[in-house]
């Protein structure tokens, strides 16, 4: 059996408890949730399947050492007891990432200098030599978490931040968070079961991570590389299988719309979803929300509009009411989801919300809101929902206890993680992943490298994908015009 080890995933505040469903599915151990990360155990293969796969997790932590420090020669000498020799040689480069919460240590950048001159110490006294410092792209990226005086050394093994999928070509301003915005989606339990619209799709990111959970295809397939490609102990045929295996893809039957009222971000998300490859699947439509119209078929919105911060707007609270008049009068029937900051904004919207969930967007504390537009009496509308089955209802016509003003919402407890939602996600067994080894197939190292950006455009889905380059990111091959 291969050895186990306590691995931690990064995330957003709010989006823990979907991180934490993403882990179960893949299968792994010990999965406890904490604030802004998710710990779990898993073997060599667990930590490449959690970076390849894993839509809402930020960066993969392996943790190396677990100490305490009160000042900074503590730190330096328990960073210098660890045999460096077996994560680094000296003709490999290094950086440090330092987290720091602690009164004794109030200064990141100094933290990280004794965390290297450490290192550097441990190589020069064993062999004379030392290893180079290197802040873009380092051979090994390090990370060293304080809070107070409880200290964690991890190897990251992502490198770059898992946001970055590889298909964004260009943005606009003030562009969502792909971690952020597949979180989004997960959230609302859609898995392609029905149309999903975005009606200010912006550069297209919250229509193409919900393509790719529709189609169950993986984000880090866009990548160029992972972090821990360039560890000692890296098992590249253990990755090309993982990274070759399609086998989970799905078809979607349904749509995604995308509209935005700027002809300029239409053709920014019309690059990004070419990039994504997933044009079959989205629609894009040059069309303010004013002008959105009842669709034909059943179908979910999830939005995120402008709050007021980064992107201005002369009229911040006249946007939310038209957005509440649109959804009462042209989404009947359906459900929508709204990404936003300000109170007075969600106020315009003029809707019972029947679910309130905190979600940091940068540093801002929003609220992604949940609006049922019924046809109907609400009473109605739950009995034929139920089909005869009797449901407890509260005042005001929740099922549930009315959601919690914002300065009600309390810190999320740390715990063992128990899944909320069952059934929804197909988990991956480790015999699921067939390598790619059949007369005509490809590996990461078969394929010529292309310049990143270049489309090579759509294939069929049904199809087996086809690899060119090495570790370049899984694009099709260029559309037709």
């Amino acid at each position: 059996m291969s050895e186990q080890f306590e691995m931690i995933a990064k995330t957003f505040q709010g989006l823990e408890e979907i991180l934490a469903e993403e882990l179960t599915t893949l299968g792994a151990n010990d999965i406890q949730i904490g604030r802004r990360m998710v710990s779990f155990t898993g073997d060599k293969r667990m930590m490449y399947k959690a970076n390849f796969c894993l839509r809402t997790a930020i960066r993969i932590l392996k943790p190396i050492k677990n100490f305490t420090a009160k000042d900074a020669d503590e730190v330096y000498n328990q960073i210098q007891a660890i045999p460096w020799e077996e994560y680094l040689d000296v003709n490999k480069t290094f950086a440090i990432d330092a987290v720091v919460f602690s009164e004794e240590f109030r200064h990141s950048k100094f933290v990280s200098y004794k965390v290297k001159d450490a290192i550097v110490d441990y190589f020069r006294e064993k062999t004379g030599k030392r290893p180079s410092v290197r802040i873009n792209n380092p051979d090994v990226l390090l990370n060293i978490h304080i809070a107070h005086t409880t200290c964690t050394l991890s190897l990251d093994s992502s490198g770059e931040s898992l946001h970055r999928r590889g298909y964004r070509q260009e943005q606009v301003e003030a562009p969502l968070n792909e971690v952020l915005a597949a979180g989004m989606v997960l959230m609302t339990g859609w898995c392609g079961e029905c149309d999903l619209i975005d009606p200010m799709c912006g550069s297209g990111t919250i229509p193409i991570e919900a393509a790719l959970i529709a189609r169950n295809i993986a984000p880090g397939v866009f990548r160029k590389g992972f972090a821990f490609e360039k560890w000692v102990d890296f098992d590249s045929e253990m990755f090309d299988e993982i990274y070759n295996d399609d086998s989970q893809e799905r078809e979607f039957t349904h749509k995604i719309y995308g509209y935005d009222n700027s002809p300029k971000a239409n053709e920014i998300a019309t690059h990004n979803i070419k990039a994504a490859g997933v044009s079959k699947d989205v629609t894009l439509k040059l069309q303010p929300f004013q002008q959105f119209e009842q669709p034909q078929e059943k179908s979910i919105i999830v939005m995120n509009p402008p709050y007021g911060e980064r992107i201005s707007t002369n009229d911040l609270l006249g946007l939310y009411q038209m957005i509440g008049e649109r959804l009462k009068h042209a989404f009947v029937g359906n459900e929508a989801w709204v990404l936003s900051y300000r109170e007075e904004c969600f106020d315009q919207i003029g809707l019972k919300p029947s679910k309130k969930v905190p979600l940091f967007n940068g540093a801002l504390e929003c609220e992604f809101r949940k609006y049922e537009i019924f046809d109907g009496k609400y009473k109605e509308f739950k009995s034929q929902e139920g089909e005869g089955e009797e449901k407890k209802e509260t005042e005001g016509g929740y099922d549930t206890p009315r959601p919690r003003e914002r300065k009600e919402f309390k810190p999320r407890r740390e715990g063992e993680y128990k899944p909320r939602r069952e059934g929804e996600f197909k988990p991956r067994k480790e015999g699921d992943f067939k390598p790619r080894r059949e007369e005509g197939s490809f590996t990461r190292d078969d394929r010529d490298r292309k310049p990143r950006g270049e489309f090579r455009g759509e294939r069929d889905s049904r199809a087996p994908r086809e690899f060119r380059g090495n570790r370049e990111p899984r694009i099709p091959k260029k559309e037709e015009e």
